[in-house]
């Protein structure tokens, strides 16, 4: 990673993350002054940040992509998730008790990461109670999309897992997912083998349960879907 300018457009790209997106103007020109940051490139396949590693700063990922895989108690490399930017990740690791993360988050492709102190972080939301309870926020999300991926990996067939996935991504009063990976991540993210899924998948389009194009999956039957999951 080599060190670079922070410029106007790494900094609307700052401001477009959940963390940061809903400050009042007058408070987001306050973070830049304040804020105590450093700006860097990255390339692919750079690790940014290593598991079992402190989380000493704030993480934001202003531009690229970032793969997260965890190494489990019998060294197989799990994949836990894509991070697309501008996103801030790992940041309830920010301030527990224990700060060591879990996973190594790897870069897909070439991007721009700014990280900033835990201190100057923390200085700032003991000043600004907006941005504590944004971050207090930010981080339940991040627990809840953990719960989520956890409870999709505790089916033990693949039909489940896939089910449990669509419904993780389903929008309320939605009969249409939009999925954020592609057969080959899916299946590193379903801990399946990519043939297995495939045909897993084509078996339920045959039944009618769903029908598939690209990344957009219409559930065809969701009480009969919801069964394979009870």
């Amino acid at each position: 990673m080599e060190q670079t300018d922070f410029t106007e457009k790494y900094e609307a790209l700052l401001f477009q993350i959940p963390l940061f997106r809903d400050l009042p103007l007058n408070i987001k020109h306050l973070l830049v002054d304040k804020l105590d940051f450093t700006v860097y490139t990255i390339k692919k396949n750079d690790i940014v940040a290593r598991q079992h590693t402190h989380c000493k700063r704030l993480m934001v990922l202003l531009e690229g992509r970032l793969r997260v895989d965890s190494m489990d108690a019998s060294d197989n490399e799990v994949l836990i998730e894509y991070i697309i930017a501008p996103r801030a990740f790992a940041t309830p690791y920010l301030f527990k008790l224990d700060t060591t993360l879990p996973a190594t988050f790897k870069a897909m492709e070439d991007g721009v990461l700014l990280t900033a102190t835990n201190e100057s972080v923390f200085r700032l939301m003991s000043e600004i109670p907006d941005l504590l309870k944004s971050f207090l926020g930010v981080a339940g999300n991040c627990t809840k999309c953990t719960d989520l991926r956890l409870k999709a990996l505790s089916y033990k067939n693949i039909r489940s897992r896939f089910v449990a996935y669509l419904f993780e991504y389903k929008a309320e009063n939605s009969s249409v997912v939009k999925i954020e990976h592609n057969q080959v991540e899916l299946a590193d993210y379903l801990c399946v083998t990519r043939p297995a899924l495939t045909r897993e998948i084509n078996k339920m389009m045959k039944e009618r349960l769903i029908s598939m194009k690209g990344k957009t999956v219409e559930l065809l039957q969701i009480a009969e879907l919801k069964r394979v999951i009870l």
